[in-house]
């Protein structure tokens, strides 16, 4: 799925929910789809404010990926597992935005991605930001993050639609 379409699907998907089915939390630890589009919504912006710093450095890196970074840039995404961040880092999502907060959003998304999009082949390659859990990232590969964030959260998306009875 190219790095676009992918947001789009989320964009389509999100005109079919009501406001209620976007807000029900099903289970305690759980979040509701509204939460975990403003999830994709604020790493996304991180991912691309990192393309941004490594456009601002000029300090080459020689640093590389750990090995899980290695692995999963390897496979072209994320294992299809769930990912437990720390708890400091866990906090719960927002789960107030109306459908129309996360459509804007989601453009705002997909509009800096586009001007990201020929400026990230342009940047020295060895110009990198450290991610805490896959290393030395050069503009490129935070870039791709993005759209690998949003294809892994696809099992997520389906598995909250479930427990909603959204087909």
């Amino acid at each position: 799925m190219a790095d676009l379409e992918v947001i789009h699907t989320y964009k389509n998907n999100l005109q079919n929910y009501s406001l209620e089915q976007l807000h029900t939390i099903t289970e305690e630890g759980v979040w509701s789809i509204g939460q975990m589009y403003d999830h994709l919504i604020l790493v996304a912006h991180e991912y691309l404010d990192n393309v941004e710093a490594c456009t601002a450095t000029e300090k080459v890196q020689t640093h590389g990926k750990t090995e899980f970074g290695e692995r999963l840039f390897k496979m072209g995404g994320f294992p299809p597992i769930k990912i437990k961040l720390p708890s400091e880092l866990n906090s719960p999502p927002n789960n107030s935005d109306s459908k129309e907060e996360l459509m804007n959003m989601l453009d705002e998304v997909i509009q800096r991605m586009r001007q990201l999009e020929s400026k990230k082949n342009k940047i020295n390659p060895d110009y990198k930001v450290k991610h805490g859990g896959f290393g030395w990232l050069n503009a490129n590969e935070w870039y791709d993050l993005v759209s690998m964030h949003f294809r892994h959260h696809l099992r997520q998306k389906s598995e909250l639609e479930g427990k909603l009875g959204i087909r």
